[in-house]
């Protein structure tokens, strides 16, 4: 097999009998997968072991255990980035003898699409905006964590589905740097390649016929600042109020809940003798949804969905006190509405078609399905009628995003050697 050093967050018995002696671009193994992905500038190769797929990428030695390094740090500081693994490095060619590259082993992101797929699959609606909405948060967030990208691009990014928006993560990180803050300076060249690398990008799928005649590629690339700068700004600016206003504060703080970030501290600072207060929020994690959901029901999700299904079950407990007249416990309420609500809903879904969505988008889809049965009908069709609406009508036609598609890349799929 050729010698090799492998590091694992992890055991990975079923890992050690690959080709390390071999070039990736070689590889022939019967495990390897094919997924939809992104363009790279490396050779990458999908591994499915241990029931998960592994995604594999070769660089030097010197940049595979960098980038892992930098993925460690930012999902340690709540950024949303693909899984690192592990990496393989000291690799030899066991038929020439000469040095190989690195490899970079990351988990690959159940249920994800790259950007292309968004374009080409399911109609996400208003697809433009999300898009840029997604981006724009998944750049707050590393900035937020002093991170600086420096190779942003629709390429470099893998989207989840989120209770009708999208979630962006951080795929590639090879060119990034990491500080204790970023610069004005440093964040705005940041927006200005990932600005030029989108238009690039947009202009790809205009000429290749995927993209609707509406939306025009500088706009759309140009759109990402705005959205940038306005989130940006209600997560870090001062502000200054007179001091019997002092309910803009708990206001703000509420605010920055609903975007989904907790605040850990507020300075306060007197101005004019008194008069007016100047307050700051220092902004930690995002996720404060999916923290509150979790420590209610156990429930891992993403933070638009974890929005949603505590929505859900703030008007289950709300309908349960009106019909008992008692107000239940939170958490009470939270593990019947779990049981009866959540789980018996998809319960009703069959078997074998539930596994094309993750369990808390599908019922999010559900829910709205629902709805939309009912406004049509004038009165509420009830959840059996709108789960086999919906699996007849959407879920029987929906690709399996979640496993490896077979049959050999296509151009969608295919990867770029150096």
């Amino acid at each position: 097999m050729g010698d090799y050093t492998m590091t694992t967050l992890g055991a990975a018995t079923e890992l050690l009998d690959l080709p390390f002696d071999r070039p990736l671009a070689d590889w022939t193994d019967p495990r390897i997968v094919e997924v939809p992905r992104g363009i790279s500038r490396h050779v990458v190769r999908f591994i499915r072991a241990r029931g998960e797929i592994f995604a594999f990428k070769e660089a030097t030695d010197r940049y595979v255990i960098r980038e892992h390094a930098l993925l460690r740090d930012l999902a340690e500081r709540s950024v949303p980035v693909v899984d690192a693994f592990g990496t393989v490095v000291d690799r030899r060619d066991s038929l020439t003898g000469d040095s190989l590259g690195g490899l970079l082993i990351t988990k690959h992101l159940p249920f994800s699409l790259p950007y292309r797929s968004l374009f080409t699959g399911r109609d996400v609606p208003n697809l433009r905006a999300r898009l840029l909405d997604s981006l724009a948060e998944l750049f707050v967030r590393i900035h937020l964590a002093g991170f600086y990208w420096g190779d942003c691009s629709l390429s470099n990014t893998l989207f989840r589905r989120d209770a009708g928006s999208l979630a962006a993560y951080l795929v590639d990180a090879e060119t990034g740097e990491l500080h204790e803050a970023l610069s004005d300076g440093q964040r705005r060249y940041d927006l200005t390649i990932a600005t030029e690398n989108i238009a690039g990008e947009m202009f790809d799928l205009q000429a290749a016929g995927y993209l609707d005649e509406s939306i025009d590629p500088i706009e759309t690339a140009e759109a990402l600042t705005p959205a940038y700068d306005g989130l940006w700004a209600e997560l870090t600016r001062d502000e200054v109020i007179a001091r019997d206003e002092s309910y803009r504060i708990d206001n703000r703080v509420r605010r920055l809940n609903s975007l989904g970030f907790d605040v850990a501290e507020i300075a306060i600072t007197s101005e004019e003798g008194g008069r007016r207060l100047r307050f700051g929020t220092h902004v930690v994690e995002p996720g404060h949804h999916q923290r509150r959901l979790f420590a209610l029901t156990g429930l891992r999700v993403q933070e638009n969905q974890a929005r949603r299904l505590l929505a859900d079950l703030d008007r289950f407990r709300a309908k349960w006190a009106e019909g008992t007249g008692w107000d239940p416990p939170e958490d009470l309420a939270a593990r019947r509405w779990l049981d009866e609500k959540f789980y018996g809903t998809l319960a009703l879904v069959p078997a074998a078609l539930r596994a094309k969505l993750p369990d808390a988008e599908l019922f999010h889809e559900i829910s709205e399905h629902r709805w939309f049965l009912s406004e049509t009908q004038g009165h509420d069709v009830g959840r059996a009628a709108a789960v086999n609406s919906y699996v007849d009508s959407v879920l029987r036609f929906l690709p399996d995003t979640k496993v490896e598609i077979s049959g050999p890349p296509t151009e969608e799929f295919a990867f770029v050697d150096d």
